[in-house]
């Protein structure tokens, strides 16, 4: 008997008092995202094409596309080499029809009047400007290709979004038939 008093006593004692171990708290339900996030730099196109206009060549290299490099360094070359040569025969033109306005004869050109002397410089003074034309936009085409390259390495080209061609035969004609799909795998 002394028992069941001591075990009621005990419930009724434990079941009045207050337990300050537990605090109730709210519960915040948040979602877990499944998609897969990628690190996307926005300035990494900056960051390329300033490289390229620091020097020709360095936004390729940063992007990783070491083949156009060559390809970089040949166009801005090969048009700077026609500016030099141009230029140099401009000036040649151009002393030498200076030279015969003062009477002398004695230069590489003797054989060519002074008519033919102001039409070489103007020849030579056209192509000149061209090839300044044409390396400048060698340099901004290098850079905007480094700036362009950057921004779309950033995006998604996997396996998941293809688009294929696809050849198959006609059940009526017999002919081959082809198609474009657009496939999207989740």
């Amino acid at each position: 008997m002394y028992k069941i008093i001591f075990i009621a006593l005990f419930l009724f004692i434990a079941g009045n008092t207050t337990v300050f171990a537990q605090t109730e708290t709210e519960a915040v339900l948040v979602a877990k995202d499944t998609l897969k996030s990628n690190n996307i730099d926005p300035l990494t196109p900056a960051k390329a094409a300033f490289y390229s206009a620091v020097l020709p060549g360095l936004g390729q290299a940063y992007n990783k596309k070491y083949w156009k490099i060559p390809l970089v360094y040949g166009a801005i070359g090969t048009s700077l080499y026609f500016y030099i040569d141009n230029n140099k025969k401009y000036h040649q033109y151009r002393d030498a029809y200076k030279r015969r306005l003062e009477g002398y004869t004695d230069d590489n050109y003797a054989y060519l009047d002074k008519a033919r002397l102001i039409a070489g410089q103007k020849f030579y003074q056209r192509n000149r400007d061209l090839s300044a034309l044409v390396t400048l936009a060698f340099y901004a085409l290098n850079i905007i290709d480094a700036n362009v390259d950057a921004a779309l390495l950033q995006f998604n080209v996997g396996e998941n979004l293809s688009v294929r061609p696809i050849i198959y035969p006609n059940d009526v004609t017999l002919k081959t038939n082809v198609s474009l799909t657009l496939n999207y795998h989740f």
